[in-house]
């Protein structure tokens, strides 16, 4: 068992000189660009995240910024609408006034031209009745004045009513 023995420690101690061989020249070589490389990876990494997170604020703020000027468009359109409708109750209101102002004007002028016509007319008339009551009256003071008698019993007849009046 010697042999073997001697064997495996040869071969032990050839081993760990070739893993501190292997170390020396990975910690030389490779551990430090794969080391700088996981480095730069997850710096890179903690950017992105950064980069997201800034992102994600900055669309809460776009968010908040749409909100409030939806808001306030929506307030501007109410008062353009308010606005609006009191507008069109005020020319609604005004034609209104104007038609029933113009309406009772021309409702005055047809009266008074309906009282000047009656007034003429009533005039008009008198005067016909008037000179057909003197015509009549001429007619039958003619017929009845033809002679004296009759002349004096109408005088007569005029004095006592008046007399008694």
């Amino acid at each position: 068992m010697g042999l073997l023995e001697n064997f495996s420690s040869g071969l032990f101690i050839i081993q760990s000189l070739i893993f501190i061989v292997l170390l020396f020249v990975l910690a030389k070589y490779a551990w430090k660009p794969i080391l700088n490389a996981v480095n730069e990876r997850e710096v890179s990494i903690q950017d992105a995240l950064n980069q997201a997170q800034i992102a994600r604020d900055e669309m809460k703020n776009l968010q908040a910024e749409n909100e409030r000027i939806i808001s306030e468009a929506k307030l501007e359109r109410d008062a353009i609408l308010k606005d609006a409708r009191e507008i069109k109750d005020r020319i609604v209101n005004e034609a209104k006034d104007a038609a029933k102002s113009e309406g009772d004007k021309i409702i005055e002028q047809a009266r008074q031209s309906i009282q000047a016509e009656k007034s003429a007319a009533m005039a008009d008339i008198k005067t016909q009745i008037g000179a057909l009551s003197v015509n009549i009256a001429e007619t039958i003071l003619k017929e009845k004045l033809d002679n004296n008698e009759a002349q004096n019993a109408l005088v007569q007849n005029i004095l006592n009513k008046t007399n008694l009046n």
